[in-house]
């Protein structure tokens, strides 16, 4: 499949770098092969210039007139309900479970590993009940037919 996020006018992008790290704009204008003008009206963005190496380029693009004001980037982004979709993508969900990672105290870090070994213990016992199940409806069924085999030799004797 052809590449389809291109750095156009409108197109959302994810700040990976600099003071506004971890937020969403809206690159309003390319000034060069290197820099574009951005807007983040939802996120307290300040309308200026942002190398595209501090940038991730989302699936989403708005529509607005080509260097359009604040007014109206931040009207296109209410009406394209960029946050809500940003929301529901894997990737923000992964950001936010990155952030709360990191805030893990020292004391929620060991509950969370206690916890992981009692769910791994729940794991493993069921595993091995279910192989043993298993393991016992197969010699029923192999030693249901040897018997069988059994009597038919008996019989043609």
């Amino acid at each position: 499949m052809p590449f389809q996020r291109f750095v156009e006018s409108g197109r959302v992008a994810y700040v990976s770098d600099g003071p506004y790290q971890g937020k969403l704009v809206a690159i309003v204008d390319v000034i060069d092969q290197n820099r574009v003008l951005v807007d983040g009206p939802a996120a307290n963005v300040p309308r200026g210039q942002m190398r595209l190496n501090e940038l991730h380029l989302t699936k989403f693009r708005l529509r607005f007139p080509y260097t359009g004001s604040t007014r109206v980037v931040r009207k296109a982004w209410e009406n394209g309900k960029i946050d809500e979709l940003w929301k529901d993508t894997m990737w923000a969900r992964k950001v936010a479970a990155k952030k709360k990672r990191a805030e893990l105290s020292d004391f929620d870090r060991f509950k969370l590993r206690k916890a992981r070994q009692i769910r791994n213990k729940l794991k493993t016992n069921a595993f091995f009940t279910l192989k043993k199940k298993a393991k016992k409806a197969k010699k029923t069924t192999t030693a249901g037919g040897a018997s069988k085999k059994a009597t038919k030799k008996v019989e043609k004797k």
